[in-house]
C-alpha cells in the first residue's frame, strides 16, 4: 500500500539504533539503516518536524524462554555519531520492548500536536513493532519505512511487513517518504 500522507504534523521515531544493537548481525547491516534514518531525520528537520531518538537501557523483568545474561559495553546504549542527533531532537530511553509503556514518548509527541509516526530501527520484530502496535493504540496514524528497519533474522522481518504492519499503518519506502515531504513545500 502506498503512503497516502505526511500529515501536518508527523514526528519521525527511531527505534534502537544505538552502537550495541547496530553492531549485532542482522539481516540488513546496521550501518545501512543508520544513514537512511539519518537522512530521513534531516528531511523532517528541514520542514520543522520532530525527530525521536528511541534508545534500550535494559529490559522488563519477567520470565520468558529465551536466556538474557548479557554484560553490555559501557557504550552499548549510545547512539552513534553517524545518525547525526541535533539538540533539537528528542531523546527516549526505554527499559521495555516497546517506547510509549514507561516513558515519555506519548507526552513528547502530544505536547507537540503529532498525530502520525514514522517508525524505522532495530529490531523488526521486536522494538519497531512494538512501538506500532502501541502507536496504533493510542490512536497516531502509523507509518513503517521497511527499508530502514531490519531484524537479525530476514523471516522475522519479512513477516512484520507483510502480515502485522498492513493492520497498524501503512508501509512504505524511505524514497516514499522524502517524496511526500517534499511535495508538503
Amino acid at each position: 500500500m502506498p503512503l497516502s500522507q505526511i500529515d501536518e504534523v508527523s514526528a519521525l521515531v527511531v527505534i534502537d539504533l544505538q552502537k550495541g544493537i547496530v553492531a549485532m548481525p542482522t539481516a540488513t547491516p546496521g550501518a545501512e539503516m543508520i544513514s537512511l534514518s539519518a537522512e530521513l531525520a534531516r528531511a523532517f528537520r528541514k520542514r520543522g518536524l520532530p525527530v525521536v531518538w528511541v534508545n534500550v537501557a535494559g529490559r522488563a523483568p519477567g520470565r520468558t524462554d529465551m536466556s538474557f545474561s548479557f554484560s553490555p559495553p559501557p557504550d552499548w546504549a549510545d547512539l552513534p555519531p553517524e545518525l547525526g542527533v541535533e539538540p533539537s531532537d528528542h531523546r527516549v530511553t526505554k527499559m521495555n520492548v516497546g517506547a510509549f509503556y514507561g516513558t515519555a514518548l506519548d507526552m513528547i509527541l502530544r505536547r507537540r500536536g503529532v498525530t502520525q509516526i514514522v517508525l524505522t530501527g532495530i529490531a523488526t520484530s521486536m522494538g519497531v513493532e512494538a512501538t506500532a502496535r502501541g502507536a496504533y493504540d493510542q490512536g497516531y496514524n502509523v507509518v513503517l519505512v521497511a527499508d530502514a528497519m531490519t531484524d537479525m533474522r530476514p523471516e522475522a522481518h519479512k513477516h512484520s511487513v507483510e502480515v502485522t504492519f498492513p493492520r497498524l499503518g501503512e508501509v512504505t519506502t524511505t524514497a516514499e517518504v522524502l517524496a511526500k515531504l517534499e511535495a508538503r513545500r
